[in-house]
């Protein structure tokens, strides 16, 4: 890689496309003429205004969202989303939720603060490695929304089938693989995604959420920042934004529509995952932890014989230039996240180094 930079395996902050990089520090003391930064200027100024703006317009151009939905840029991560959630939807009825690993299971006490809450299925009985059969769930009547993490940044399984919610509005956490593949939006009343694992800078979520689920009748001890119409008539300007990181983001999408969208994103994520995933299927050494049917795409948790050579491979990895393979610290091991930034000669790298040092020490 170029600039002396190593690649970077990590879960988030994450990597982000170099030639992103490039355009974002040839502007960074004096964007388009303005003789400003973009971290100096007025979120009010017209050149501001057109940031914005543009980087709406690319993202719905990218995700092809329908005309009913809003795209709200909200500052704080997705952890915030967890209780946003339940303070807009979640209205005297139930919130039916999908307990597929640590993020979904951090959501639902959040939810369980604003009503009643079901856990309609759940994958902790095998320490979330897979995630469970949604193919026949029912939900009661007076259900308000159903809940899932579409992708599972800590135990690296993902949704390739979405429950059938009969008409209940479906929402999902795609913090860790927006943009990563196409997605139909009308399928869902709510997505949101923390921007720092796949798209930008930590410090903001998007949400896009269908009209009818705006709504202004919630308790008027809602603050007004925790109302997604707060955001929705203000278009995400009600207070400063995360100006930087909603730049960063729009450059992002435009980059990604360059590269032909979201289908070539994901016929390039599928073809990074099978190289990582062929080794490990393949080594005596290495062993993936998420079952096969439900493997996620970016991010592959992994483990050597013992707690202590997983740790040797994380030394020798970073002083062979491979970053940030330590697996989370609640479930241990090793985790490579190869978001769609990833290059191919970086799994490659990865599994070069896996190989040599599985010859080396098995």
């Amino acid at each position: 890689m170029k600039y002396g930079r190593v690649y970077n395996f990590s879960a988030g902050p994450a990597i982000m496309p170099e030639p992103v990089l490039e355009e974002i520090a040839a502007e960074v003391l004096n964007y388009h003429g303005s003789g400003m930064s973009v971290m100096e200027m007025s979120h009010r100024s017209a050149v501001f205004q057109k940031i914005r703006d543009d980087a709406e317009a690319d993202l719905r151009k990218l995700l092809n969202v329908p005309d009913n939905y809003r795209v709200l840029f909200i500052q704080g991560g997705g952890t915030l989303q967890f209780s946003m959630v339940p303070i807009n939807l979640l209205s005297g009825g139930t919130a039916c939720y999908i307990e597929s690993g640590a993020w979904s299971h951090k959501a639902i006490p959040e939810a369980k603060r604003y009503g009643n809450v079901i856990v309609s299925a759940s994958s902790a009985d095998r320490n979330f490695s897979y995630v469970p059969d949604c193919s026949a769930l029912t939900f009661p009547a007076g259900t308000d929304y159903v809940y899932v993490c579409e992708n599972e940044t800590i135990h690296g399984t993902t949704f390739w089938n979405l429950p059938d919610t009969h008409g209940v509005p479906l929402v999902s956490d795609q913090s860790s693989m927006f943009l990563s593949r196409p997605c139909d939006v009308s399928r869902y009343g709510l997505i949101f995604a923390g921007v720092q694992k796949n798209v930008g800078p930590a410090g903001m979520t998007i949400v896009i959420v269908r009209g009818d689920l705006v709504r202004d009748d919630l308790d008027p001890k809602v603050p007004l920042y925790l109302r997604y119409k707060t955001h929705a008539d203000n278009d995400s300007m009600y207070n400063t934004p995360n100006c930087w990181s909603l730049y960063c983001c729009g450059k992002v999408f435009r980059y990604l529509l360059e590269l032909g969208g979201l289908e070539e994103m994901e016929r390039r994520n599928r073809e990074k995952a099978a190289i990582l995933y062929d080794f490990l299927d393949s080594s005596q050494f290495f062993r993936g932890t998420a079952e096969k049917a439900d493997r996620s795409l970016m991010n592959v948790p992994f483990v050597t014989p013992s707690p202590a050579q997983d740790a040797e491979v994380v030394a020798a990895a970073k002083a062979a230039g491979l970053e940030n393979l330590k697996g989370h610290k609640s479930v241990g091991g090793l985790r490579a996240s190869i978001f769609n930034a990833m290059p191919k000669e970086g799994v490659e790298a990865l599994v070069a180094f896996l190989d040599k040092y599985e010859k080396a020490h098995a």
